[in-house]
């Protein structure tokens, strides 16, 4: 078949226009990649900027023959604190208002949280007196706090994270807010929660929600319980994707509320070696009966109670 005039004049006009859509296509995609890379790149430095501004180690007693080695995934330990500095107001060194035991074991890819109860009554180590735990942090502040849980539970603390409790407000908002499931009905600071109910909570109702413990039939023991649901809820929004474009605010707020031993390159490690066990979170309650000594309230730990939640903690640690 014969070609057309137009054809023969031009008959490498249409592979022109085919290669040079090409290279408008290729430009855009390398501009994309440019900037998700540059993108990427601020992320990581105003993260590394913000865990350089919160590390803080701390002098603790070291009951471990050695150290725990994140690159080999040991299993390891931290210990959560949650303070009343900042709190209502509060600028004084306070009190550890949350004690809570994390054991992370990438072998059995498992997450264990203990909850303490503020007002068990334990040795206060370096401080000779026996008393509430939660004001070892009163008189030593996290050192102490430390070395106190370990010696209770007989157990080490690798690290630990403190969070005063205008950060929980803080963070809460950063995240755009939290949904957690009221195991009761009632009241707190004009804010109403319905048993069974999924709410929506700001920073501000996830505080009353979570320090809420009179009005409470379990006490301190549900009141741990609705803490550990919104620490839990808010730490898998912060690592969710639709955070992303928060995530300014949610640094701003780790760093004006939190203080904690991991370093950044600690916390590289521990997203890439021991992320699915933070995907399986047994959670757990040191039981604590109420008493009362000499006109002070205690909760006193059976040593069939200790014994339970010390082994399950050292098997979790493989110490056993």
């Amino acid at each position: 078949m014969s070609q057309s005039r137009s054809e023969m004049r031009n008959p490498r006009k249409r592979p022109k226009k085919n290669k040079k859509g090409l290279k408008i296509f290729l430009i855009i995609v390398l501009a994309l990649f440019i900037a998700l890379g540059l993108f990427i790149w601020k992320i990581y430095s105003d993260v590394a900027g913000t865990t350089d501004k919160i590390y803080k180690d701390v002098e603790t007693e070291e009951v471990r023959e050695s150290s725990v080695d994140i690159n080999k995934k040991d299993p390891f330990s931290i210990l959560l604190l949650g303070v009343d500095t900042g709190d209502l107001g509060r600028t004084e060194q306070g009190r550890s208002d949350t004690m809570m035991v994390l054991t992370v074991n990438p072998n059995t890819d498992t997450t264990t949280i203990v909850s303490i109860p503020r007002d068990t009554r334990t040795e206060i180590v370096g401080h000779g007196t026996t008393d509430k735990i939660n004001h070892a942090y009163a008189f030593g502040g996290t050192s102490m706090s430390v070395n106190t849980v370990q010696s209770m539970l007989d157990i080490p603390i690798d690290h630990y994270v403190e969070v005063n409790m205008q950060g929980l407000q803080d963070v809460v908002n950063a995240v755009g807010g939290v949904q957690v499931t009221s195991p009761l009905t009632f009241s707190s600071e004009g804010y109403n929660f319905t048993e069974g109910v999924t709410a929506s909570l700001d920073g501000k109702a996830a505080l009353a929600y979570s320090r809420m413990r009179y009005d409470d039939p379990t006490g301190d023991n549900g009141r741990q319980e609705r803490q550990r649901q919104v620490i839990q809820a808010t730490v898998e929004k912060v690592a969710s994707l639709s955070t992303i474009s928060n995530y300014q605010d949610i640094l701003g707020s780790l760093e004006n509320n939190m203080q904690t031993s991991l370093e950044f390159d600690d916390m590289v490690k521990l997203f890439n070696n021991y992320r699915s066990a933070a995907e399986n979170i047994q959670q757990e309650q040191l039981v604590a009966t109420g008493t009362t000594i000499d006109g002070i309230y205690y909760g006193i730990v059976a040593d069939e109670e200790m014994n339970r939640v010390s082994g399950l903690l050292k098997e979790q640690l493989e110490l056993n």
